[in-house]
């Protein structure tokens, strides 16, 4: 494995710069989940938000993405298209993920959001899975946690829950480059042995579904949904490891 880069301080605080207006957006964004509002108006909000605080949308552009940001409902478990036919109704759960650059840098979030009165289900697993990043995020904090401790323990909450792993997407290094070394893999695994070092900046972002954690791609080339339709839930945040543990860079001001 390639050495994993250690962030500077004044790299750190321009991650953190981009990350705050990333988190500003997705909050203000989620706000607008409400019934018989579109992906599309939610997704044109975030453009000019991140333009008027001089920042851009990272997503736009990238590998031929189209739009600002990614908006993945119900079965979507990521990268769904926002679109003017795709509209909110009671009951769905949307994850909204931002990508912001500031100043040359990255930063990474998401969120889930309810719409209305969503099913026991739907909750269950929307609050479980910001239960597993927030794990996830403990472990990488601990004293000697090693890569792996991070999909370790994801995987033992998902277990608990009754709830499946998504493999096919992980976390990943940020900050000049959108994806950098290493992948940050959210299920068991004996990948990536060594250990977090102080100064490394990275996502963890995992996608647990309600059913078997296979995906497919649709036709758009983008949208990626669960196999089996059942629902499926993301929650993200930037972060770099401290002497101290974790600090979490995709925070508000």
């Amino acid at each position: 494995m390639a050495k994993i880069k250690v962030k500077s301080a004044k790299e750190i605080e321009l991650i953190r710069d981009a990350g705050a207006l990333a988190a500003e957006t997705l909050i203000r964004a989620g706000e607008m989940c409400k019934p018989g509002v579109s992906t599309l108006e939610i997704d044109e909000f975030i453009g000019d938000y991140t333009r008027q605080h001089k920042g851009i949308s990272a997503c736009k552009g990238y590998h031929g993405y189209p739009r600002y940001a990614c908006i993945s409902i119900n079965e979507v478990v990521c990268h769904g298209i926002p679109s003017a036919n795709t509209i909110l109704k009671d009951g769905d759960i949307v994850n909204i993920d931002i990508t912001t650059i500031l100043q040359g840098y990255h930063g990474d979030t998401s969120a889930m959001f309810c719409v209305g009165k969503v099913s026991k289900l739907a909750q269950e697993l929307v609050d479980t899975a910001k239960f597993a990043m927030e794990e996830g995020i403990r472990a990488a904090g601990e004293q000697g946690a090693r890569w792996y401790d991070i999909g370790n323990a994801i995987q033992d909450i998902a277990d608990e829950h009754g709830f499946s792993v998504v493999q096919d997407y992980c976390g990943h290094g940020i900050g000049r480059g959108f994806h950098e070394d290493p992948l940050v893999f959210h299920f068991r695994n004996n990948e990536y042995p060594s250990f977090i070092e102080v100064g490394n900046v990275f996502t963890i972002e995992p996608m647990l579904n309600a059913g078997r954690p296979g995906t497919k791609t649709l036709s758009d080339g983008w949208t990626a949904v669960t196999r089996d339709g059942s629902l499926s839930a993301q929650w993200e945040h930037t972060m770099v490891r401290t002497k101290d543990g974790i600090e979490i860079l995709t925070l508000p001001r």
